[in-house]
């Protein structure tokens, strides 16, 4: 998960990063119903549904033309919006938050017809649900995002990278 305004260093790792393992890697992205089932299995979970939290869901695929491009023409985004629950495995995410998220809810948004989600108040679920969800052959195109999977897949014990 990116939590800082991007250098031309990091650009260049991700370069890097890029050339190294885009040759072997193959797309794998699951559908988001698969990441949303997965989400619900591993912790617990309420939903939310304020108009202003699947607002900013919608918001964030609509305002960024990569993941604009990615919800079929004449569909309209379908946010759906999850609180992780401080109780039983969710209580491990809140246990290791970063700093900055320190006493925040954990709120995970998805987007179903782009396949776009995002998470507010963990980093660690993000790289999870980011590696169990894969890349897609437009996403292996884009060097940050082959440069944060691997990232995340390295961080996460997963042998194959």
């Amino acid at each position: 998960m990116l939590m800082q305004e991007p250098t031309p260093e990091m650009a260049q790792s991700w370069k890097e990063t890029y050339n190294t393992f885009r040759p072997g890697l193959k797309p794998n992205r699951k559908p988001i119903q698969d990441v949303i089932a997965y989400l619900k299995e591993n912790y617990p979970v309420i939903e939310r549904n304020e108009e202003s939290l699947l607002q900013v869901v919608i918001d964030n695929v609509i305002l960024n033309e990569y993941s604009a491009q990615k919800i079929s023409t004449g569909k309209n985004p379908l946010p759906q919006v999850f609180q992780i629950e401080n109780t039983g495995t969710g209580k491990h995410l809140y246990e290791n938050q970063d700093d900055v998220f320190k006493g925040c809810d954990i709120i995970v948004g998805f987007e179903l017809e782009s396949g776009y989600f995002m998470v507010e108040g963990s980093s660690q679920l993000w790289d999870e649900l980011f590696v169990y969800r894969g890349l897609d052959e437009e996403d292996l195109n884009n060097y940050y995002l082959v440069a944060e999977y691997v990232s995340c897949v390295q961080k996460s014990g997963i042998p194959g990278i």
